[in-house]
């Protein structure tokens, strides 16, 4: 087989397809033709670790792809993980696709887990002293001068002595809650006038940062020194407890069981919902994180009165919540930041002076965010808002900001007696406290909001402007692949499609009738959608490209999504190969599929972009007979990963694009750049490994990120057409 780490493995546009390599049968027929989900998910997150080890990237921005790295393995334990350990306790035996039981599955994670664990706090040792050398410091109670303790003393009684609760344990006082990412100190006490002694928790206040920052942001080119809040509570540990002697302490977070169970005949779902979210915040604890070498009493205490098995207690030789380093990743050391990037506003939406549905009337519009700024979906609604010639707006909302502007301008929109139907989610993980609100702030404007299906999320992101031109009624429809969410946007790659096509506005309009009355949708012309269409239309379309290939036509599909693990369209995709289509997978996290096995996967290749911003747009592009790039191709954007919740269990959208210039933007300019990128890819192998190709030699690699923060999109020039797509190249570092 080829090496996959050689420089150019990872350049799927030009490289030929590695030799494939022989496996036994039980993994080209068996349940081991898949990889395991979670299996695949650690791997993925071990991708992000690497990055905080890759000296391609500034020292801060390393930083946060190790709190990134443990922000992400904490949810996977409060979610899939604790998803597993019901099942497991349960005595369900159902296997997953690649045949592991969840008490086996529970097993092999753990034990991934602690070694990523682990790696995380090695990677963390190797930053702090890279940020000792860059003057970054963060201190110990015993690093601070004289005047650093009175400034932490004066600190501490404004703005930590009034929010923090010191609570004892003993018989007459109950083990205190603590929530879900709850962090807290234990400490030991004896008193000073009669040696008794006190044990008691301190909750690290989560109402303010984890790292206190002593020197101000104005202060120049010196130190920029912090101090962990748990390190200040101890450091005043007898303003707390008047009168008592430290004699041992140990610092612990807990993880809860963050699943929501709601109950899909509520008479009213958003109490429904009010109510589960209480239950979750006291989920079961399934992980406790405590201090290497705490005193045995205080540790054998702490445990019992929480009621968790030792198998669930990880002790950390190092820091506890590594997430929240992302607070040390200050502004004012530009020099170890990512350099400063600002999105671009169209060409074509500042020759029509702003007008967004004069640009759209033009012809149909791709931007790439967040290389294209996400505020021209922003302004897509709040022209829409103002303008006394648009009557009605429906839009999807599944996760949105705190203070959205897209709120605010659908409120505005209705306040102006436009119609205004507004589709909110209610079950968009950990974002369903946020969606409530947002919900009751639309209806008090007089917005019709619906919440969808009890039974399946509503993923698809559509929103459809209705405007009165002249003598008749013109549907302005926006497609996304991402997320409402204009903080998102910033650092997620997705796709907007903006079309004011009659026959997709027809589709979007079909879409929301179905989501708001559950009629399911007839007739649709440019869109699929799941869970009654997309699964099919994509097995329909493979097969088509299977099709092709045993009739001699090039025969080629590109795909690139976040996750890709439903068994039907894997198995569809392996007789493919079979059938001699080449597939270039570009998959940024969870893959089942193997590739690059004699006999199932010849034709597969997978890579995985990790770099600068998070890959999050979905897209699909089948050669038709005619191989890839052709004019002739079928290119579709997608809001739906290729796994079983997208395509069985979600209401999810996939929009064809028909515009030339469109779909040789996202086939020769987005794709192509994506597949052809060697600088953040990672090559999947048979066996499941992923491996990053070695580019000590190579001056300046590829990177589809810097290509696209050079090179506008096509759709969005003006009156550039299919022809005038750019070449593949960028500056040097």
């Amino acid at each position: 087989m080829k090496d996959v780490s050689a420089p150019l493995a990872a350049d799927f546009l030009n490289a030929p397809l590695p030799d494939p390599v022989e496996l036994d049968q039980a993994r080209r027929t068996g349940p081991k033709r898949f990889f395991n989900r979670e299996r695949s998910w650690l791997a993925f997150n071990w991708r992000v670790l690497e990055e905080a080890e890759n000296p391609r990237v500034p020292m801060l921005e390393r930083l946060r792809f190790l709190s990134i790295s443990a922000a992400n393995l904490d949810e996977f334990y409060t979610v899939r993980v604790a998803g597993l350990r019901e099942l497991a306790r349960a005595g369900n035996r159902t296997p997953a696709a690649d045949g592991r039981t969840p008490a086996e599955q529970l097993v092999m994670i753990d034990e991934d887990a602690v070694r990523l664990l682990a790696h995380q706090q090695t990677v963390w040792k190797d930053l702090r002293g890279d940020m000792e050398a860059e003057n970054l410091h963060l201190l110990t109670a015993a690093d601070l001068t004289a005047q650093e303790r009175q400034q932490m003393r004066a600190l501490f009684l404004r703005d930590v002595f009034p929010i923090v609760s010191p609570l004892a344990i003993d018989p007459a006082h109950p083990f205190p809650f603590l929530p879900n990412e709850g962090f807290a100190v234990a400490v030991a006490m004896e008193r000073r006038s009669d040696k008794r002694t006190l044990r008691a928790l301190l909750p690290v206040p989560a109402q303010i940062d984890r790292f206190i920052r002593l020197t101000p942001a104005d202060a120049g080119d010196g130190p920029i020194r912090f101090l962990p809040l748990e390190e200040l509570l101890l450091l005043q540990i007898e303003e707390l407890f008047p009168g008592y002697v430290l004699k041992g302490h140990c610092a612990f977070r807990v993880l809860r069981d963050s699943d929501l169970e709601v109950e899909e005949e509520a008479e009213d779902l958003v109490r429904e919902f009010e109510t589960a979210l209480k239950r979750r915040r006291r989920g079961e604890i399934i992980r406790l994180k405590m201090t290497a070498g705490a005193p045995e009493d205080l540790r054998r205490e702490i445990v019992e009165e929480i009621g968790v098995d030792e198998s669930e207690v990880i002790e950390v030789d190092g820091l506890i919540g590594l997430a929240a380093l992302k607070e040390l990743v200050v502004d004012d050391r530009k020099d170890l930041l990512w350099p400063t990037f600002t999105p671009r506003v169209p060409e074509r939406v500042q020759d029509h002076g702003g007008d967004m549905f004069a640009a759209i009337r033009q012809k149909d519009m791709l931007l790439h965010h967040p290389y294209e700024t996400f505020d021209m979906v922003i302004r897509f609604l709040t022209q829409a808002a103002t303008d006394p010639n648009v009557v009605a707006i429906r839009q999807t909302l599944y996760r949105t900001s705190r203070d959205s502007p897209i709120v605010a301008a659908l409120c505005e929109a209705a306040e102006a007696g436009k119609t205004v139907t507004a589709l909110v989610e209610l079950k968009a993980r950990f974002d369903e406290a946020a969606n409530i609100r947002q919900s009751r702030r639309l209806e008090r404007a007089g917005a019709h909001v619906v919440y969808g299906f009890t039974h399946m999320k509503t993923h698809a992101k559509i929103s459809t402007v209705v405007r009165r031109e002249g003598d008749r009624l013109v549907t302005y429809t926006h497609f996304g692949t991402g997320n409402y969410h204009p903080m998102t946007a910033r650092i997620y790659t997705d796709l907007s499609l903006f079309t004011c096509s009659a026959a997709m506005g027809r589709d979007a309009t079909k879409v929301f009738n179905y989501i708001s009355g559950y009629a399911p949708p007839d007739g649709l012309e440019n869109l699929s959608i799941s869970p009654s269409q997309m699964k099919d239309h994509l097995l329909t379309s493979i097969a088509a490209e299977a099709a092709h290939a045993k009739a001699g036509k090039p025969a080629v599909i590109w795909a690139k999504m976040n996750s890709l693990i439903e068994p039907d369209v894997i198995d569809a995709l392996y007789a493919a190969s079979q059938a001699g289509v080449k597939i270039d997978l570009v998959i940024r996290g969870i893959c089942g599929i193997r590739p690059g096995v004699v006999g199932l996967s010849e034709n597969i290749r997978v890579k995985s972009v990790v770099g600068r911003f998070l890959e999050h747009s979905r897209i699909v592009c089948f050669g038709n007979g005619h191989g890839l790039p052709s004019k002739k191709a079928r290119v579709y954007i997608s809001s739906a990963d290729w796994m079983g919740r997208n395509l069985n269990r979600r209401v999810e959208t996939l929009v064809e694009c028909l515009n030339p210039t469109v779909k040789a933007q996202i086939v020769s300019q987005i794709m192509a750049a994506n597949l052809a990128d060697t600088a953040q890819s990672w090559v999947l192998g048979p066996e499941g490994d992923w491996v990053r190709p070695d580019l000590t030699n190579v001056d300046n690699p590829f990177s589809c990120h810097r290509f696209f923060m050079e090179n506008p999109s096509l759709s969005g020039r003006g009156s550039a057409g299919a022809k005038d797509v750019p070449e593949l190249g960028h500056s040097a570092d």
